[in-house]
């Protein structure tokens, strides 16, 4: 599995072990009210919109939660003028870091997410400043499937996918930003909702960190997300995985 898998994988369980459940959910209906407001309120007609309710049902939140959202943000004068910031900078160790948030006050986002970056002895750059180390990809995670893997690879190559990545533990599909939308409703027609899919940051320059040093990134991952604006962490460190394995368990 790549390294931008295990990271990816560590996180995401952090996450799901450790958020609170109010926290995350405000996360998200920040998100659906965002895509509602830049285009359509209906998510047949507006995919970043489809996605957003995609993810908050996979999380739980229930349909009277989500249609709330979607009609309060198609108020005039409802709800707050949330923008879109992208933060830069480095972690301990060299570490490139991407932070996307969600903000109607980025004096008070930048600070918060400056002190994180100070506490963990890194700092905050300028825009672009590490972004070279990425690219920009969708990214599809099927859980499960077992003995799926070649109909996973064929299924995702003919939708427009670039690559699959399959373990014991599901299947990881990736593809361009501008085929996300087609990859994953193909996919989604012949295996399920995924239980992730968005475009990230994927690392195209990795670090690779003793179980010592990623534990260390993972506490200033765990930091930016207590954040009600921040969105999405991305960092381009890649561990073993035995210390995968001991870092999630």
């Amino acid at each position: 599995m790549a390294g931008h898998s295990h990271a990816k994988n560590i996180m995401h369980r952090k996450a799901a072990q450790g958020a609170k459940k109010a926290r995350a959910f405000g996360k998200l209906i920040r998100e659906i009210t965002v895509s509602a407001k830049m285009g359509l309120p209906d998510p047949a007609m507006n995919p970043r919109l489809r996605a957003a309710v995609k993810a908050a049902l996979t999380s739980n939140m229930t349909r009277d939660t989500i249609d709330r959202a979607i009609k309060r943000a198609g108020q005039a004068g409802q709800g707050e003028d949330y923008q879109e910031v992208r933060y830069e900078g480095y972690g301990p160790y060299g570490v490139a870091i991407i932070v996307e948030a969600l903000t109607d006050n980025r004096n008070r986002t930048a600070g918060d997410i400056r002190s994180a970056f100070a506490k963990a002895g890194g700092a905050l750059g300028e825009t672009n400043s590490v972004s070279f180390q990425f690219e920009r990809k969708g990214v599809l995670w099927f859980p499960g499937l077992p003995g799926q893997e070649e109909a996973m690879l064929e299924a995702a190559i003919e939708a427009g996918a670039q690559d699959v990545e399959s373990d014991e533990e599901g299947h990881e599909v990736t593809c361009a930003p501008e085929d996300f939308f087609a990859v994953r409703d193909a996919l989604e027609a012949r295996f399920g909702s995924p239980e992730s899919a968005r475009i990230e940051w994927v690392p195209n320059i990795r670090i690779d960190l003793d179980e010592e040093k990623a534990g260390d990134i993972l506490k200033l991952i765990d930091r930016l997300d207590e954040s009600d604006d921040v969105q999405n962490v991305y960092a381009n460190f890649e561990v073993s995985e035995a210390v995968s394995q001991r870092l999630s368990a």
